[in-house]
Formats: C-alpha cells, sequence, structure tokens
C-alpha cells in the first residue's frame, strides 16, 4: 500500500528555515524558494499572503495587518503560522488533485531538542504530509555540497543559516561531533541596526539592514571597499534622513558577530579525534548557506583555523539539495 501511495505522491524534502524556505520534489529538483514570513489579518489570525507576497509587507503594513516570521533561530516560534505556511508551500508543489498527500523530509537544527524536533513534525502532518522524517541540517549541507560522507575520514561542513549556524564532522554517514549556535544572519541584520542606532541616530528595518549585509558585508578587508546610501527615520528629529555608510563601518558593526561564529568553529575543530583532525589539515572544511556569501568570511576562517577553507557553489541551496538526494537515494 505504501509503494502505490509513493507512486501516486510527490516526495519532498523541505529547508524549512528561519529567513527562506526551500522545497525540493523528488525526481524535479528545486521547485519553490521562498521567503519564510506570513502576513496575517490581526484581528481574525486569518492568513492574507505567504512568501516572497508577505515578505514585501514586512515593516510595511497597515495596523489590521502583521507580517511575520513563524521561525525563529531555526525553531518555531509560531506552531499555527508555521502551519499555515507549510501548508502553503506543500499545495503549491504538489498539485494534490491526482495525487496522495507527500512523505516529507525536514531538515533541522543538530541543536533542537525532541520538543521542538516534534513540533516541526507535527506542524508538516497537519500541513498535509502523509509521513514526516527529520534529517539534521549540517548532514543534508554535507550530502548537499557533495562531501563524500560514507568514507572513514573527516568531512567539516559550516552552514551558516539565518537563524542557526550548524557546525559538524562527519565520518563514515554519521556525525563525530557537532556545534549549533543560534548566531547567524539574523544575528548580523540585528548588529546592522544597532550600529545605525549608535553611530548615525537612524532607525532603519530589517529589509533595510538585510540590503546592507548583502551589499556591504565582509569579513576581512576588501581590496576596494564599498559604499552605498541608506535611507531611514532619524530617532532624534523623528524625520526620514539619509546617510552614506562605507563597508569599512559595516565590518566592524558585524565583527562581534562573526567572532562568534569562528569561536563555534574553533571549539568543534578542539573537540575532533585526533585522527580525523589529521584528515582536516589537507581537506579543510566547506562553507554552505546564506552567511557564506558574506564577502572574506572563508579567508578569515581559513586565517583563525589555519585550515583550507571551500565556499560551496550554490549555498543557499545546500540544505535543500542533501534533503532531495538523500530522499532519491534512502538506501
Amino acid at each position: 500500500m505504501a509503494n502505490i501511495f509513493g507512486y501516486f505522491s510527490n516526495d519532498i524534502g523541505i529547508d524549512l528555515g528561519t529567513a527562506n524556505t526551500l522545497v525540493y520534489v523528488k525526481g524535479k529538483g528545486i521547485v519553490l524558494r521562498e521567503p519564510s514570513v506570513v502576513a496575517l489579518d490581526t484581528a481574525s489570525r486569518k492568513v492574507l499572503a505567504v512568501g516572497d507576497e508577505a515578505k514585501r509587507m514586512l515593516g510595511r503594513t497597515p495596523g489590521n495587518i502583521t507580517a511575520i516570521r513563524p521561525m525563529k533561530d531555526g525553531v518555531i516560534a509560531d506552531f499555527d503560522v508555521t502551519e499555515e505556511m507549510l501548508r502553503f508551500f506543500i499545495r503549491k508543489v504538489s498539485n494534490t488533485a491526482f495525487r496522495a498527500p507527500p512523505h516529507v523530509v525536514i531538515a533541522i537544527p543538530s541543536g533542537i531538542t525532541e520538543v521542538e524536533k516534534r513540533a516541526v513534525m507535527e506542524s508538516a502532518t497537519h500541513a498535509g504530509a502523509r509521513s514526516v522524517e527529520t534529517i539534521p541540517e549540517p548532514m543534508a549541507a554535507a550530502i548537499g555540497v557533495g562531501l563524500p560522507i560514507e568514507e572513514p575520514a573527516a568531512n567539516m561542513i559550516v552552514d551558516i543559516g539565518g537563524g542557526t549556524t550548524e557546525i559538524a564532522i562527519i565520518s563514515l554517514s554519521g556525525i563525530v561531533f557537532s556545534k549549533s549556535i543560534r548566531v547567524a544572519g539574523d544575528e548580523l541584520d540585528a548588529a546592522i541596526i544597532g550600529y545605525m542606532k549608535r553611530a548615525y541616530n537612524l532607525l532603519i528595518g530589517e529589509r533595510t539592514a538585510e540590503e546592507i549585509k548583502v551589499r556591504l558585508g565582509s569579513a576581512y578587508p576588501l581590496d576596494e571597499e564599498l559604499s552605498m546610501e541608506v535611507k531611514g527615520r532619524d530617532s532624534v528629529a523623528g524625520l526620514p534622513k539619509t546617510i552614506q555608510v562605507t563597508s569599512q563601518e559595516i565590518r566592524e558593526a558585524l565583527a562581534d558577530t562573526i567572532a562568534a561564529i569562528v569561536d563555534a568553529v574553533r571549539t568543534t575543530l578542539e573537540r575532533c579525534p585526533p585522527e580525523l583532525s589529521a584528515d582536516l589539515v589537507d581537506r579543510g572544511f566547506v562553507m554552505a548557506g546564506g552567511g557564506a556569501l558574506i564577502r572574506n568570511i572563508d579567508k578569515l576562517l581559513s586565517e583563525k583555523t589555519g585550515l583550507p577553507v571551500t565556499i560551496s557553489e550554490d549555498p543557499l541551496s545546500a540544505v535543500a539539495n542533501g534533503t532531495g538526494i538523500y530522499l532519491e537515494n534512502k538506501d
């Protein structure tokens, strides 16, 4: 019976991220990539928009609409809204008219509790999944970037997402040691918001902070420093204001948060068994996730650890691709 269901259903892999959700459909690849944002009617809690449409509303809604991100630090902050969001995404990719409900594989942070894990599984079941399986995020990322995880050798992955940074050393298809810290893309955005307020009395929103991070963010001095114009509200005068910001300033603003990520990487390396440490001297480690796109972060990590660092080809899709490869080759 399960085989019949499998034949008529679209099995899917989900990277349920704090910032973005990606959906991989078996046999088709990644078919959906949308922000993990939901817009609700404040009074009735009715869902008005999900994904891209809802993200455009962040920080711009009238009193009767709220745009929220139901995931925080890689875990569910609002159960009902996450369920609605998953239902929307599952329906969007599975043309349910002629198909059985899908079997779903969801990537979850390695450091979450059993209660948080159960919340993710229940949420997916209520959203219309036939059955739900979870895979640790660093394992999915390692599979997604093509690391030879089944070999008896050290494979190390550093996945900097929106809510968590996942670091793991994998050998013989198992996690030898992993560390999950709730410091990642969102913390970097918050650091930029705080810096703007301190240095310029300028109030900016999440979307502006993210844009500054993408356009100016760096972890190490650049060959050619960048600058951009930032618009916000003057916290003293209360009026709109425009300022010019440079990449040096943003690097300074991000320094503490990036230092926390570097510390977590070093802690993981300190806990690595000696035989596997020897493998890492030559192999180094691979970076994935949106945070891997911060300019020169690989250079900084290489300098601080003394190991070669590679950024994966498509860091944003690594975890979703990993859930997909896992679905295609379950054995």
